[in-house]
């Protein structure tokens, strides 16, 4: 049996749209437990308001206060600015609303682990934004590490690469200022694409060395003159993971200044017995590696359009970021439904904690110059 979810959004901007959008094609997904639709929207700006008014959304407010007192609201989607965070969150959770919220579970480590605590005392359904790691590569690639492919691992890396601030003159925005992205800046922004699938594949980093950088100091404020721009661009943390096994490295990069990317996702690992390596930027392929009548050798395997929760779409197909998030809501609403089974989930919030304890780790031994054990 179907069942409705009703949907508030708090934060109408690029991904609470992309929410919308998604929902209105969800008969692209075969036999799923639950019918979303959004029903609200909460935001301060008039423009965004307009935007989702002609967009046919009944109720549109400035105050997301009133999503948390409607009684026919059964999920929010929190998508705001990471000084926002903690208080909405606890909010929901005092509300006894079910929500996905967006990494990185607040501004700092403290906010984080206030956020957690409460939704862990709750009974209140909660995960953690993170779409890129339900492109079928990614998930072909996961599901051959949890085989044994690689023996004894030797090496993982992960990341997310941007290239959109590589223009100067592009406007300064929240998430360039400390003040309302944290003094994480890109780790808390990007970090939880670095760090989802390793989480999940059980590599918790033992210490962590961090190259950060500021690379533009400034930015065109309102009126066009420079204001201050003073977060992280770049982020390259070398990670150790100490396993029954021994001890191999790991490293998570997150940039928004890597010259030649627009918006890449890879993953890979490798070990004595074989490897995998996928990428956002060749999104139909994965590789692997193995010894192949006593030669190394890497193959490209198309897995296709084969996801998570089955749909409408032949493999054939070629699969993409909007079919990555469809995915993810798909994910969060069967096993909030109790029908996830064995399948692959969203990011917790004790995975979004454990990453938050890796970034400070990070800011502490940018300052000292060493590695650091993360608290």
């Amino acid at each position: 049996m179907t069942e409705p979810v009703r949907i508030g959004v708090v934060g109408g901007g690029l991904m609470g749209r992309e929410l919308l959008a998604l929902t209105r094609r969800w008969t692209a997904l075969v036999d799923h437990p639950s019918r979303p639709e959004v029903v609200a929207l909460a935001d301060p700006a008039p423009a965004v308001q307009e935007w989702w008014t002609a967009a046919g959304v009944g109720t549109v407010t400035d105050d997301y206060r009133r999503l948390l007192d409607d009684p026919g609201i059964d999920v929010l989607y929190l998508a705001v600015p990471h000084d926002l965070h903690e208080r909405l969150y606890l909010d929901a959770v005092a509300a006894g609303k079910d929500f996905l919220g967006e990494k990185p579970f607040g501004i700092d480590l403290g906010a984080a682990e206030r956020i957690v605590a409460a939704v862990e005392a709750s009974s209140s359904f909660v995960r953690v934004s993170s779409e890129l790691p339900f492109f079928p590569g990614a998930q072909r690639a996961a599901a051959l590490v949890q085989g044994g492919l690689l023996g004894e691992v030797l090496e993982v890396r992960s990341g997310l690469l941007h290239s959109s601030d590589l223009d100067r003159d592009k406007p300064l925005n929240w998430k360039r200022r400390q003040a309302t992205c944290g003094e994480l800046g890109v780790m808390g922004d990007l970090g939880m694409h670095a760090a989802h699938l390793p989480l999940r594949l059980g590599w918790t980093p033992s210490t962590v060395y961090a190259l950060l950088d500021d690379v533009v100091r400034t930015r065109p404020g309102p009126d066009g003159a420079p204001q201050p721009c003073d977060t992280w661009d770049n982020a390259v943390l070398a990670l150790t993971v100490d396993t029954d096994r021994g001890r191999f490295p790991m490293l998570w990069e997150t940039k928004r200044i890597a010259p030649g990317e627009s918006n890449t996702w890879y993953f890979e690992a490798y070990g004595m017995a074989g490897g995998v390596r996928f990428s956002t930027r060749s999104p139909q392929t994965l590789q692997r590696f193995g010894l192949i009548d006593g030669e190394q050798a890497w193959s490209e395997v198309q897995p296709g359009h084969r996801s998570v929760w089955p749909t409408v779409t032949g493999a054939i197909f070629e699969f993409g970021f909007p079919d990555a998030l469809l995915q993810m809501w798909a994910v969060f609403l069967a096993e909030r439904a109790g029908r996830l089974g064995d399948r692959f989930g969203c990011a917790t919030p004790r995975e979004a904690l454990v990453s938050h304890r890796v970034f400070a780790a990070a800011l502490a031994s940018h300052r000292s110059g060493a590695a650091v054990a993360p608290g």
